[in-house]
């Protein structure tokens, strides 16, 4: 296949996924705003002016950035995980395998998909975070690249999970009892410094910590771990993760419903 005519076949797979969420964009982009904006209300306004300042900030701008890396990871991760899995429900998966289209190409267009969704609704929620406190952005760059690397992360894992569910129950799971789980402990809400040791180190187990860290240092100059480790440990998570998604595309595993 030609670079042309695998560059068509990455767009079509790209813009179908674009157009996918946003055609329901009642369900896909509106819902997580809706709910960062409760959140934003309960534990920023309400909440956090009883609790004080944080690390040198108020609640409310401490809580902002876990906020948005919260909402970005969870979408990049729903995207993938829905449109895959319904794919391989319709069998759809099937005539673009067969097809001439290299299995990278496939796997870029659905990840990419599921980024461009993490980052629409993060953008939405960082334009509603501004009517609640004022943000300075520390470094773009950092703020910009962590936000990119740890949407590619969701996104990789949505697909991993699309392609080992047998029903449409099955690709919740993992959201549910993982997922949350992960990201209420990761940081976003408090400062792990405030944890006794102990837990501490059970919370550096949690690769979510990172990124939120790494973001939040990217926004307000402060973090909890060290933010090179941070971003090294999340590039070999793309990596690993990229490499595993090709592997189970290059063998077929699991890809008939």
């Amino acid at each position: 296949m030609k670079p042309v005519e695998q560059w068509i076949s990455f767009c079509t797979i790209f813009r179908k996924e674009i157009r996918r969420f946003m055609r329901i964009w009642v369900q896909t982009l509106l819902p997580p705003a809706i709910t960062m904006a409760l959140y934003f209300v309960i534990f920023g306004t309400l909440i956090g002016s009883r609790i004080g300042e944080m690390g040198g900030f108020t609640y409310m701008q401490f809580v902002v950035p876990g906020l948005i890396m919260m909402s970005v990871l969870t979408n990049s991760y729903s995207n993938v995980v829905s449109s895959f899995y319904s794919a391989k429900f319709q069998h759809s998966i099937e005539e673009l395998q067969v097809s001439p289209t290299p299995n990278y190409v496939i796997l870029l267009g659905y990840m990419l998909g599921g980024v461009a969704r993490g980052l629409a609704v993060g953008f939405i929620v960082t334009l509603l975070s501004l009517f609640f406190t004022s943000l300075e952005i520390h470094s773009l760059a950092i703020t910009v690249s962590i936000v990119i690397l740890t949407s590619v992360v969701f996104a990789l894992a949505g697909f991993i999970n699309a392609v080992f569910a047998n029903s449409f129950d099955d690709i919740s799971i993992v959201p549910t009892f993982v997922l949350t789980p992960l990201t209420y402990l990761g940081g976003v809400f408090y400062s792990i410094n405030m944890l006794p040791e102990f837990w501490q180190g059970v919370s550096k187990l949690n690769p979510i910590l990172y990124m939120v860290n790494v973001f939040r240092y990217g926004v307000l100059g402060v973090s909890d771990i060290d933010v090179a480790w941070a971003f090294a440990g999340v590039g070999v998570f793309v990596v690993v993760l990229f490499s595993v998604c090709l592997y189970l595309l290059n063998s077929g595993t699991r890809l008939r419903a």
